[in-house]
């Protein structure tokens, strides 16, 4: 099963790690690690898709591969 491309990254502006999910629209989230950060990503991954299956939202198919990726497997 293919899932949802999590970006890490510190930010020196926040003190700490951020994690997002650029295929779910504002899905990311904050650690003081990049474990916690991608524990959080996760969780908040899990809220978002309930979010949208209870509201009806679409729910979008994982699709975000860095460029990379993109440009090696193309």
């Amino acid at each position: 099963m293919k899932d949802y491309h999590i970006n890490l990254f510190y930010s020196s502006a926040d003190g700490g790690y951020i994690a997002d999910i650029p295929d779910l629209k504002f899905c990311s989230a904050f650690g003081e690690t990049p474990e916690i950060a991608l524990q959080e990503a996760l969780i908040a991954k899990t809220a978002w898709l309930a979010a949208a299956q209870t509201t009806g939202k679409p729910i979008p198919v994982p699709t975000y591969r860095p460029a990379i990726y993109q440009a090696i497997n193309n």
